[in-house]
């Protein structure tokens, strides 16, 4: 008899999870439909977690989903712009491998339900990961890098990595999310990168506006950050000159000269002399936060320092 009501049971849950039009059907990532990737025979990689792409949305039959569908075309289209935008900017030489995921809507981190969600979201890039280490990865060194929700999964990949894959990790980028003790304790691989060219390092940075006297009080516990203009982990100041805008034709800008400074206090950057006002982020964005520029803003020194720290790597085998 309990054997049957166990039996019942998992019918009863399997049959209301097939039910449950809410939930996206999980990547298969033996399925290339699932990957965005850039092959160029290099000798490393370039492992790139995208950040919140989607909102939330209706089927045709009115259910909403809190969840990306990464075989709709709806929510395929916003991930795979990153996807490539990143690629383009930052990646250079290095082959690029990039996971479509159920990624949270953004208005999931408005919601109690985000962790629920997240689990969901963290656990399709740990299989993507796992996937490309046995099938795509060779062996060879690789950057792992994320953005915002990316950039929270990519702390959990570099977490639960063993020891030999974290050997051929050259560095992880945890761009625009807070590192905090909590976070250092449990995490022995994350290793504050201190320089432009040390590898095996967690670099981190969130930028704010620097003529917003409250940012400490919006530090959120961030225990290290480095300034990614000058690769500094102390105050001086860095000059930084580029386009403000990725929403409109580079030809089209003028170029704002600004300041990043790091603040040793509070571990935020601050970015003064920017001119842009669509930065702002939906739901959640504040006008003291540069949170969607974290990649735009610095691209060009991403893309040489990935670089660096790759030829620093190799020198070091």
């Amino acid at each position: 008899m309990t054997r049957f009501l166990l039996i019942l049971s998992c019918c009863i849950i399997w049959v209301s999870c097939a039910e449950d039009k809410s939930l996206p059907k999980a990547p298969d990532y033996s399925d290339m439909t699932q990957w965005y990737i850039s092959s160029r025979g290099a000798d490393a990689d370039m492992f790139y977690v995208i950040s919140t792409e989607i909102g939330d949305y209706k089927l045709e039959d009115g259910t909403v989903r809190h969840l990306a569908d990464t075989y709709l075309e709806q929510t395929r289209q916003p991930m795979y712009g990153e996807m490539l935008g990143v690629d383009t900017l930052t990646s250079g030489k290095l082959n690029y491998y990039s996971p479509y995921y159920r990624q949270c809507s953004l208005q999931s981190f408005a919601s109690d339900s985000a962790s629920i969600r997240f689990n969901l979201a963290l656990d399709d890039v740990r299989r993507a990961f796992a996937y490309y280490l046995e099938h795509q990865n060779n062996g060879r060194p690789f950057v792992l890098a994320g953005f915002s929700q990316g950039a929270m999964i990519a702390r959990e990949l570099l977490k639960e990595m063993d020891e030999t894959v974290f050997q051929r990790m050259v560095a992880t980028y945890l761009v625009g999310i807070r590192v905090s003790e909590t976070d250092m304790q449990s995490n022995p691989h994350i290793r504050p990168a201190k320089g432009a060219d040390d590898t095996g390092v967690t670099i981190c940075y969130n930028s704010m506006r620097g003529e917003d006297a409250n940012y400490p009080a919006q530090n959120g516990n961030n225990v290290f950050a480095i300034n990614p203009v000058n690769w500094r982990t102390d105050g001086e100041v860095a000059a930084l000159i580029t386009e403000p805008s990725p929403l409109k034709p580079v030809a089209e800008q003028q170029k704002d000269t600004m300041t990043v400074q790091l603040d040793t206090a509070s571990n935020l950057l601050l970015v003064s002399g920017y001119s842009a006002t669509d930065y702002v982020l939906p739901i959640l964005g504040t006008q003291t936060s540069y949170h969607t520029r974290e990649i735009w803003l610095y691209r060009d020194q991403l893309k040489e320092n990935i670089q660096q720290r790759v030829d620093a790597f190799m020198k070091g085998q």
